[in-house]
């Protein structure tokens, strides 16, 4: 098990060249129209990512892939915008190449599937998974604040600590969800990623 974990979290450091760091999720455009100006704001904004948008519906995606379910078409049709689509799908593939590299075969798709079929090889519980891949996933979008807004690397830190209740009611909630039950309600986030295509200087992909 210490071995799968260390493996879990070597695919899931910013060492792995997933490229996440090129893509904010929509947040760039939020911190460019001045909705995110501080440390509180961050923590607000993707608290309600993580409780009702991209971050429930993956780990819902990631937990029933691990269950041996086909969710590449569930998960394509939760991409609300063509710049959600490419960064689901391009981190997906990312990551499934690396891991060619490593000597695993793993077909490409967006991220969320694509960890979730490759971790059924690890003998670890699909909430431990979903809850790192979330904890990855807001430690991403924390860094790009941190570098735009901009914020300090404390404040950053702050904010990632203050998460984990999110992360972890999240991921508890979504243990035995269906894919009948998958649900996006943060309707804003999707708003600020159709926008971000808009802006006029851009630092991140999407």
């Amino acid at each position: 098990m210490t071995t799968d974990l260390l493996t879990l979290t070597q695919w899931l450091s910013p060492a792995f060249p997933l490229g996440s760091f090129a893509y904010s999720h929509g947040i760039e455009t939020e911190i460019a129209e001045g909705r995110i100006t501080s440390a509180d704001d961050l923590q607000d904004w993707l608290e309600i990512v993580i409780r009702r948008g991209t971050g429930q519906s993956d780990a819902v995606l990631l937990m029933r892939a691990m269950a041996g379910e086909d969710m590449l078409a569930y998960a394509r049709a939760m991409a609300a915008s063509k710049e959600r689509s490419e960064e689901t799908e391009a981190q997906g593939a990312a990551f499934a190449k690396t891991l060619g590299a490593l000597g695993t075969a793993q077909h490409a798709g967006p991220l969320p599937v694509v960890v979730g079929e490759a971790a059924r090889q690890l003998d670890l519980e699909p909430t431990t998974v979903a809850a790192l891949y979330l904890h990855a996933f807001a430690s991403n979008l924390v860094s790009c604040a941190v570098r735009f807004v901009p914020l300090g690397q404390e404040d950053g830190q702050r904010v990632l600590t203050r998460l984990k209740p999110a992360i972890a009611e999240t991921v508890e909630a979504a243990k035995g969800v269906s894919v009948c039950d998958l649900r996006n309600a943060a309707f804003l986030s999707d708003c600020a990623a159709m926008a971000h295509e808009g802006l006029v200087a851009r630092m991140f992909r999407t």
